[in-house]
C-alpha cells in the first residue's frame, strides 16, 4: 500500500504539461462563476450532439529568499528538437476581439491575423501557469527551456531560462508559481536534464536551485507537472521514466504523485502512484486530485478523492492521442486534447464520474491543444503543441484564449 500524505486543500486550481498553477492571489473568475460558464458551455455542446447524432530532497523550497535584480533579457539558442520514443506519443509534448485596428499588434514580431492568438511563433510549447491579474501567464518551452511572458495586452518577452535535456519527451514540463510569488517571484519548474528529472526553484538574475532531483529518466515518460496547495505544500507528478514496473514499486519516485511539505528535515510523501508521462494536477473545491497522464496501453484522466491513496481512472482514450494538462470547475474538467486537435470537456458529477462524452472546444481550430489554464473573465487558456508531432502552421506554436461564453446555450440548459 502506497503511503498517503494529509488531506489536500480544497481551491479550483490546475497545473501541467500541460497544465497550470492559478496563484492563490489571482483576481480570476470565482469559481461558482466559472462553473456556471462551463455548465453551460456543456450544456450547449451536449445539446449540439443531441440534434447532430531514489532521489534526493536537496533544498528547502520555501526557504527564504531575496529577489535580486532582474537580467538583461535572455537571447534563446534554438535549442535541441524533442523526438519521444517510437512506443509513446509524444507530449503535448477564441476570444473577443480588442479595439486595435492593427493586426494584433500584443503578439510581437510574430503577428497572427486571429484575434484570439496572444502569442506565436513559440518553440514547442509546454505548460503554462497563469499569472495573479489573470491577464497574463508564463509560458514555457518544452525544448528549448525558455519561459515567456504573455498577455492579452503587451508584446511577449523572455522571463526566466533553465537549461533542459528535451530528447525523450522531457525538457520543461511543469511549472508552478510559489504561493507568495507577488512578494518573491519565486517561479518552480520540472525539467528534464542529461542525468535525471528534477524540480528547480528559479528566480530572475538567479541560477536554478534544485529542489527534489535524481528522479529516474529514460527514452520516454520523463514529463511531469507541479502544483501548488493553499497549505504552502508543493505537488509533483513524475514520469514513470519508461518503467511501468518502478511506476508500481512504493521504493521508487517513477510515476508517483509526491507531496512536499518544504520543511528541512520532511522527505516527499507519495500520494498515489501507477502513473506514466506526466500531464498535468488540477485540484477541486472538494480537495480532489485530478491527474492526466500517458501510458503505453492509454492516456487517462484520473480522479485522486481527498483521504484515498488509490487514483481512479475516470476516462481514457486508448487511441492515445498525446493528452495534455487540465483545467477543474465544480461540474467539468477540461484537458488538452492533443492529437484530438481539442481542448475536451468532461461533464463530471458530484462522485466524479463522467456524465456524458466529452465535448471538443474548437475542435481543428488550433491543432492539437497542450497545456490549459482558467484566466479572468471565464477564459481558457490553452497552448498549441503542433511542432511536436503535429501539422504546425507558419505562426506555431501559439498561446490562445478560447471564450467558453462563446457557446453558452439558454438557461433552459443549464
Amino acid at each position: 500500500m502506497l503511503r498517503r500524505a494529509g488531506a489536500h486543500p480544497g481551491r479550483v486550481d490546475c497545473v501541467g504539461l500541460g497544465a497550470v498553477a492559478t496563484d492563490p492571489t489571482a483576481p480570476s473568475v470565482p469559481a461558482p462563476a466559472r462553473s456556471r460558464s462551463l455548465r453551460r458551455a456543456a450544456a450547449a455542446l451536449l445539446a449540439v450532439a443531441v440534434v447532430t447524432g531514489c532521489a534526493r530532497f536537496d533544498t528547502p523550497y520555501n526557504e527564504a529568499f531575496t529577489p535580486v535584480p532582474e537580467a538583461e533579457p535572455f537571447e534563446p539558442d534554438p535549442g535541441p528538437g524533442g523526438p519521444g520514443g517510437p512506443d509513446a506519443p509524444a507530449p503535448p509534448g477564441p476570444g473577443e476581439d480588442d479595439d486595435e485596428q492593427d493586426p494584433v499588434p500584443r503578439q510581437g514580431d510574430c503577428p497572427d491575423p486571429d484575434p484570439a492568438v496572444v502569442a506565436a511563433c513559440l518553440d514547442s510549447t509546454g505548460p503554462l501557469v497563469m499569472l495573479p491579474d489573470g491577464v497574463s501567464a508564463l509560458v514555457g518551452e518544452r525544448t528549448t527551456g525558455q519561459i515567456m511572458r504573455v498577455s492579452i495586452d503587451a508584446a511577449p518577452h523572455p522571463q526566466l531560462h533553465v537549461p533542459v535535456d528535451a530528447a525523450g519527451d522531457g525538457g520543461l514540463t511543469g511549472l508552478a508559481l510559489s504561493p507568495t510569488y507577488e512578494e518573491d517571484g519565486l517561479v518552480y519548474a520540472y525539467i528534464t536534464t542529461a542525468e535525471d528529472n528534477r524540480v528547480v526553484r528559479l528566480a530572475a538574475g538567479d541560477v536554478p536551485k534544485p529542489v527534489l532531483t535524481g528522479l529516474p529518466r529514460g527514452e520516454h515518460g520523463n514529463a511531469g507537472a507541479l502544483l501548488f496547495d493553499d497549505q504552502g505544500a508543493l505537488t509533483v507528478l513524475t514520469g514513470d521514466g519508461g518503467d511501468p514496473a518502478a511506476a508500481a514499486d512504493p521504493d521508487s519516485r517513477a510515476g508517483k504523485v509526491l507531496r512536499l511539505p518544504g520543511g528541512p528535515d520532511d522527505e516527499p510523501q507519495i500520494l498515489t502512484g501507477g502513473m506514466g508521462a506526466g500531464g498535468g494536477l488540477c485540484l477541486a473545491e472538494d480537495r480532489s486530485l485530478w491527474i492526466t497522464d500517458r501510458t503505453a496501453a492509454a492516456d487517462r484522466l484520473q480522479r485522486l478523492p481527498d483521504g484515498a491513496d488509490q487514483a481512479t481512472v475516470v476516462w481514457s482514450w486508448p487511441q492515445r492521442p498525446g493528452i495534455g494538462g487540465c483545467a477543474v470547475g465544480d461540474d467539468t474538467v477540461v484537458v488538452g486534447g492533443g492529437a484530438e486537435n481539442a481542448a475536451i470537456l468532461l461533464p463530471i458529477g458530484e462522485s466524479g464520474a463522467v456524465l456524458g462524452d466529452p465535448l471538443p472546444l474548437s475542435q481543428d481550430e488550433y491543432g492539437r491543444i497542450g497545456a490549459v489554464a482558467f484566466g479572468a473573465e471565464h477564459a481558457l487558456w490553452a497552448g498549441t503543441v503542433n511542432r511536436t508531432g503535429g501539422d504546425p502552421a507558419e505562426t506555431d506554436d501559439r498561446v490562445v484564449i478560447l471564450q467558453l461564453e462563446a457557446v453558452t446555450g439558454p438557461e433552459s440548459l443549464i
